[in-house]
């Protein structure tokens, strides 16, 4: 099951159009279709799907999954930069998906997690997303935290609809900048032309990226971004609005890239928190990975 919480932003919004910007590939007829099967609730309780919907409430959405996949465990090494009885925290290398989905069942990140951890992954996201709080792009390497119990996911989730984590990014992106650091507010959506891309859109969710600029090379820059909301592709959709599409993304940059990269150059460097059982504040911080650092070296000679 996962869980929507309602921000400010949302207040009044019908509960299908809430959900057709939060869930992706799914068709308007196939969210009034679960509304009406009881699979979408509001505060644990059935409502229609122009329910108009209240800051600070959880829509919980149970979409059946397939019988009929198997998700296994695989003896894939994992970079685990701290575990305990209730998270474990991983470096992800690029090229790897999260979590299982249609052409992607084998080699995600939760086939290692079920490996390494057995049964000790939260099932509040289903038996497809065990232990998954938030994502990464596969081309996006760097820190995720993982919720090992169900209480340390709900914690982890607030925390996340608070906009509370640090979570810092460094990338490569086009072109040069004026000044050496700023912030990108503007609203992200579905894109009206193309279901699986996003994009800024009037009627989107609030989205707000902060970027300065850390080196500057030639025709490319090398910036760190830093997260205030988490919106899906926010980091990659916000820097190509504003003219400085992401190394190595063809999806919302030119479709010929530069240096044979395969994919953005983009690495999730600092993710901070607080642990959601002890109540400590833990921050984690992970080196550029290799293919990171090459197209650097090469920028810079």
């Amino acid at each position: 099951m996962d869980i929507y919480f309602v921000e400010a932003q949302d207040t009044n919004k019908r509960l299908d159009l809430f959900l057709n910007d939060e869930i992706e590939d799914i068709s308007r007829s196939a969210l009034h279709k679960l509304i009406e099967n009881g699979n979408i609730k509001v505060n644990g309780k059935n409502v229609n799907k122009s329910y108009k919907l209240k800051e600070g409430e959880a829509v919980e959405v149970d979409i059946p999954k397939a019988r009929s996949v198997e998700i296994s465990a695989e003896n894939i090494p994992l970079d685990i930069l701290y575990e305990d009885r209730d998270i474990i925290v991983v470096n992800k290398p690029q090229n790897m998906v999260v979590h299982p989905a249609p052409g992607h069942y084998t080699g995600t990140l939760v086939n290692a997690l079920m490996y390494h951890c057995g049964n000790e992954l939260s099932g509040i996201n289903g038996e497809l997303r065990p232990g998954i709080v938030h994502r990464i792009d596969k081309d996006t390497s760097g820190v995720l935290v993982v919720a090992k119990s169900d209480a340390a996911h709900r914690g982890l989730s607030a925390q996340l609809a608070e906009h509370s984590m640090k979570r810092l990014y460094n990338a490569v992106v086009y072109n040069g900048f004026d000044k050496d650091e700023g912030t990108v507010s503007a609203n992200i959506g579905r894109s009206s032309s193309d279901r699986k891309k996003m994009a800024v859109v009037n009627n989107g969710r609030n989205a707000v990226t902060h970027y300065r600029v850390l080196e500057r090379l030639g025709r490319f820059t090398l910036v760190e971004l830093r997260l205030e909301t988490g919106r899906t592709h926010q980091i990659r959709v916000h820097m190509s609005h504003i003219g400085h599409p992401l190394l190595g993304d063809s999806v919302y940059g030119p479709k010929k890239q530069a240096f044979n990269t395969e994919g953005q150059v983009l690495h999730a460097k600092v993710l901070g928190f607080v642990h959601p059982i002890t109540g400590e504040y833990m921050e984690f911080e992970t080196e550029l990975p290799d293919y990171f650092r090459r197209i650097l070296d090469i920028l810079r000679k």
